[in-house]
């Protein structure tokens, strides 16, 4: 009898476990777990985007591995999950940006953009038949030119952060970063601090084709993607 009640507790997204506990959401976070890592770091002048994108075959167009994304000129997505769920969020991130500038003619706030995205995921931690996204988002960018760094949590909850990790080895990665990050860094030693963080917990050098790289600058206020040559240059000796 013991095991059909934790069953329908597993099976039931909308059923409470008697501990207070919503075993889909705790999966939807081992999901994340699994996936390769996401690294945001915020610096004095814009915020940085760091994400593991490992070779898994010499015949995958690099190209096509998409953990980072473009949301509007001002800010950009880091992903660590399924891939597939998080371009849904994408979507609507990117609908409700381009909601707000045709509604109100101005760029939506990183804040205001990132609850509208954890509102529509928490919905999914309260409908019969649906599953929560098993994905976890890095929202970076600009809110009136101060840099702004955002993490999704698959139960529907906002955090701000300087720094950040997510995905696989997040527990290591984060040691890293609370050790070395300065709240003063500038946007090109975050790149660097990033690429760090990442490298420590890898057994080999960092391989520039295996990593993506953005940049939301607050000077420019623009969304710039680092190509294969930048990102070797920021790597670590």
């Amino acid at each position: 009898m013991q095991g059909q009640q934790q069953q329908a507790y597993d099976r039931g997204i909308t059923i409470f476990s008697p501990d207070g506990r919503l075993y889909q959401v705790e999966y939807a976070r081992e999901a994340v777990k699994r996936g390769t890592a996401s690294i945001g770091v915020r610096a004095s002048d814009g915020v940085a985007l760091i994400v593991d994108k490992p070779v898994r075959s010499p015949l995958v167009e690099q190209d096509s591995v998409e953990k980072l994304h473009k949301v509007d000129d001002h800010v950009g997505i880091a992903s660590a999950g399924h891939v597939a769920d998080a371009r849904r969020l994408i979507d609507f991130a990117r609908r409700d940006a381009q909601v707000e500038r045709l509604r109100y003619e101005q760029a939506i706030g990183v804040e205001t953009l990132t609850k509208d995205v954890t509102d529509h995921i928490q919905q999914f931690t309260q409908i019969g038949g649906a599953r929560p996204f098993g994905v976890a988002l890095l929202v970076g960018g600009l809110d009136d030119g101060q840099p702004r760094l955002f993490e999704t949590d698959p139960s529907g909850t906002p955090y701000e952060w300087q720094a950040i990790a997510i995905g696989s080895d997040r527990e290591e990665i984060q040691s890293s970063l609370e050790a070395e990050y300065d709240p003063e860094i500038e946007l090109a030693e975050a790149v660097e601090l990033g690429l760090q963080a990442l490298g420590s917990v890898q057994e080999e050098p960092l391989d520039p084709a295996g990593v993506g790289a953005a940049t939301v600058d607050a000077e420019s206020e623009q969304y710039i993607q680092l190509t294969n040559e930048e990102i070797e240059a920021a790597l670590p000796e």
